[in-house]
């Protein structure tokens, strides 16, 4: 359904480092930056740009948004949710873990970007 998403941040630097962590324990290569200064990653189909926002505004998070990374296994959302950890974000919700989502048990790690942003690990155990 989605073709990408967009993030704003204050420092493209601090983020791309979180991002690079993040990505990279997926398999996904370190983003690369266009002429417009934005960081692009390409991986699973998916695509994320982070960036300054274009109206010169302080980023911001949204309050009540989530972006989901598909996880391969429990032990891929830890090592996601500790590289995240070690490169500028913070953990937010509980602690990695199963969770009981209208009776599918699903394995989440929570995070917050540099800029606040909330970012979910999930994984389905099966």
């Amino acid at each position: 359904m989605f073709s990408h998403v967009v993030l704003g941040a204050n420092d493209v630097e601090k983020s791309k480092k979180f991002y690079d962590a993040i990505i990279g324990v997926t398999g996904g290569n370190p983003g690369f930056t266009d002429d417009k200064g934005r960081v692009i990653y390409m991986h699973n189909g998916g695509m994320l740009l982070i960036t300054k926002p274009i109206n010169g505004e302080p980023a911001c998070h949204a309050n009540g948004g989530t972006i989901g990374f598909k996880m391969d296994s429990t032990a891929q959302a830890d090592a996601w949710h500790k590289a995240g950890t070690e490169n500028g974000g913070t953990t937010c919700e509980d602690a990695p873990g199963i969770r009981d989502v209208g009776g599918t048990k699903m394995y989440l790690a929570y995070l917050r970007d540099p800029d606040g942003n909330k970012l979910c690990g999930m994984n389905i155990p099966g």
